[in-house]
């Protein structure tokens, strides 16, 4: 079966230490994404596309500067996108292995997780949600500024802690077949 992804009832979340005292947290405000599973409901596939451009901190000034050639380099780089290559376990122990690509840079990640049951909701449409988070190195994608502080470290750790949740919404046949391009 194919779901796309309900953005209303989604969440596209990241944080990274900052002067290794605190943590920043942020979300990525516009995104599509699309799923598969198989006859009996365990995940086979998962793609996904995130509008660099919609990174939000609540901060004015740190979000235009992780939109600049010093970070995502949105002008050059619009979209990040994930591709999963495997999915294995079962809905309640998820792993997602995939090919992330930030600033044109592809790399492989894990993501863990679980899958809920396929509800209906009251407009009769099938319903579920997938959680999954994930740990990934910043520096492996290019995204490499930095600066020094006085009583050591640095200003944003290199270790970044993603999280997804999102409900998705079974397609029809006839937009299944659509969307896969049939």
């Amino acid at each position: 079966m194919l779901w796309t992804i309900d953005p209303s009832h989604a969440v596209v979340e990241f944080s990274v230490k900052h002067m290794a005292i605190s943590t920043v947290k942020g979300a990525f405000r516009s995104f599509t994404a699309t799923g598969e599973t198989d006859k009996d409901g365990m995940p086979t596939a998962l793609s996904m596309e995130i509008a660099a451009d919609s990174i939000s901190t609540n901060n004015d000034q740190r979000d235009a500067h992780l939109r600049s050639p010093d970070f995502f380099d949105v002008a050059n780089h619009p979209t990040l996108t994930f591709r999963s290559t495997k999915v294995s376990g079962n809905p309640d122990d998820l792993t997602i292995v995939g090919d992330l690509t930030i600033r044109g840079v592809t790399r492989p990640v894990t993501l863990s997780g679980e899958m809920s049951g396929v509800v209906t909701d009251p407009w009769n449409n099938q319903r579920t949600s997938l959680a999954v988070r994930g740990r990934i190195s910043r520096k492996e994608w290019g995204l490499t500024w930095n600066q020094a502080l006085e009583f050591g470290g640095v200003l944003v750790s290199d270790e970044v802690k993603l999280e997804i949740e999102a409900q998705a919404v079974a397609q029809a046949p006839a937009e299944a077949e659509e969307l896969a391009g049939v």
